[in-house]
């Protein structure tokens, strides 16, 4: 066996035993309704909801599956998160088993709306109850409808964000042996979240932040990239921050989108880390050739116009290092010490203070000496301590 076909089963085996959504079951909604005391419950989130998968119809508890739709539809789900939780986490139950509010993340209800303008008027509505900021999540390969929603209420709950919550999910098969699959799903997404943008701008919003994770960065510069060819790249001055965590493209692909979309005008960061193991497979699939979220090259990528977080030695919630922006507590306070700041009034550079803290707290729960490197297209800024 060749090394690197022996390197390619090694990470295929780690991927089927842990799967980069996790626990990777796919029912959102409980068989029965579990009752708790109100104060067994930290909060209840509201997710407006656009996705390219079709209605499920073998398993209603789903609500929306795997398969692909030719047009998006838009939902709504109010997800409760247990006083019990622990910032970073996802408290699930375990297999088909229901789960317990008490205990863990619980989705109460769906609410289906019959087309865009019906969607538009609703969260248009929210946005302008909540502080007029909109945070749109697009998930990455592997992934159901229930973790896409689960990931975004932990976010938008960890993080504190103040506005309204918008899951973007393309249809991914969430098969582990699903690669293809999902990349040619989330080519088949492009337009769909370049309209849903294009309709979040129409509301009262003043910002629409973006957090895109793995195979969900590729949809998300494609529609970027698709925005700036006619002429809107900025949505009319709404976009917010772009944020790319574990960015699962290929590093010259990237460039030649960032090269049609132009140096940004807001924060624009790519989230990195050398050990992410989910994108040595993807690496390997795609004929050796580096993904973004590894690329060893941290000022090549800050010369398009970005800021290049490394959290190779940040502590990663699984053994495949590929979602530490959001279940590493202190990256979490991190992203949301600067989602809580409009990216209007946000300074590209991050106050030394701030990485002074994020460096000690880092240090504490890597447990050994840590070390973050932010690179801007000005200068590199490097935080190290012990644990």
């Amino acid at each position: 066996m060749t090394v690197r076909l022996k390197s390619l089963v090694i990470v295929v085996f780690a991927l089927a035993v842990t799967g980069c959504a996790g626990q990777n079951t796919h029912a959102l909604l409980n068989r029965t309704t579990v009752a708790v005391p109100a104060s067994d419950i930290a909060a209840t989130h509201e997710i407006f909801v656009a996705t390219t998968r079709r209605k499920a119809t073998k398993d209603p508890r789903q609500v929306f599956d795997g398969d692909r739709s030719l047009t998006t539809s838009y939902a709504r789900v109010d997800v409760t998160v247990p006083k019990a939780h622990q910032v970073g986490a996802i408290e699930r139950a375990k297999g088909s088993a229901n789960s317990n509010p008490a205990k863990h993340f619980t989705a109460k209800d769906v609410t289906f709306y019959d087309g865009a303008p019906q969607f538009a008027k609703a969260v248009g509505a929210d946005i302008a109850m909540r502080g007029d900021r909109a945070l749109v999540f697009v998930h990455g390969f592997n992934n159901g409808f229930d973790d896409g929603i689960y990931r975004l209420t932990q976010i938008a709950h960890d993080t504190k964000f103040p506005g309204t919550p918008v899951l973007f999910s393309w249809a991914s098969s969430g098969k582990t042996t699903g690669y293809i699959y999902d990349k040619e799903s989330a080519n088949a997404a492009r337009d769909d979240l370049e309209a849903t943008l294009r309709m979040l701008a129409k509301t009262r919003v003043k910002s629409i932040d973006i957090i895109a994770h793995s195979m969900g960065t590729w949809v998300t510069m494609e529609a970027l990239r698709q925005l700036a060819i006619t002429g809107d790249r900025d949505l009319g001055g709404k976009l917010g921050y772009v944020i790319l965590a574990s960015p699962d493209i290929d590093v010259d692909v990237f460039k030649k989108q960032m090269i049609r979309y132009g140096k940004p005008d807001k924060p624009f960061a790519i989230l990195l880390s050398a050990d992410d193991r989910a994108l040595k497979l993807s690496s390997l699939i795609s004929g050796d050739k580096p993904r973004v979220g590894d690329y060893g090259n941290a000022a090549d990528l800050a010369s398009y116009g970005v800021s290049v977080v490394d959290l190779s030695q940040a502590k990663g919630g699984d053994r495949l290092n590929h979602a530490k922006f959001a279940d590493n507590p202190i990256l979490v306070q991190l992203l949301g010490d600067r989602l809580r700041t409009p990216a209007g009034l946000a300074s590209d550079e991050t106050p030394p203070a701030r990485l002074d803290n994020l460096g000690q707290g880092l240090g504490k729960a890597v447990g050994s000496v840590a070390e973050i490197v932010i690179t801007t297209p000005f200068k590199v800024l490097t935080i190290a301590t012990g644990g």
